[in-house]
């Protein structure tokens, strides 16, 4: 694991290429979700009137494709940055290897079910 501040610390810790790509994703993935969440909260909070927010806006909403895909974006980016962090944290705590690769099989597996429920709710709208 890279414990590492900059991409040249990164790069020097890393020991393999897929561990300094999933360092440089945690970074561009936090960035790229800060402002999809603060797009989402503005225009779904701020943008329309509490009166307005009722299940026929949302639903004429995500009628739009654009919309789904916004949505979707944040679904699949926040599950697979937190997925990511939480395997960080899983390869620190859990020290056996057996409970480890339990622990993250059925973690991976209840992340692929809220995944595949989640796009299955956006594209049934």
């Amino acid at each position: 694991m890279i414990r590492a501040r900059t991409f040249t610390d990164a790069r020097q810790q890393s020991h393999s290429n897929a561990e300094l790509n999933w360092w440089i994703f945690m970074r561009v993935s936090g960035l790229i979700l800060v402002f999809l969440v603060l797009g989402h909260i503005y225009m779904t909070f701020i943008q329309v009137s509490e009166s307005d927010a009722t299940f026929d806006a949302v639903v004429a909403k995500l009628s739009n494709p654009a919309w789904k895909f916004y949505d979707w974006m944040i679904l699949f980016l926040s599950l697979l940055h937190g997925a990511n962090g939480a395997r960080y944290s899983i390869e620190d705590y859990i020290r056996s290897r057996p409970n480890r690769a339990w622990v993250k099989t059925i973690f991976y597996t209840v992340i692929a079910v809220v995944f595949a429920f989640g796009t299955i709710g956006l594209i049934s709208i």
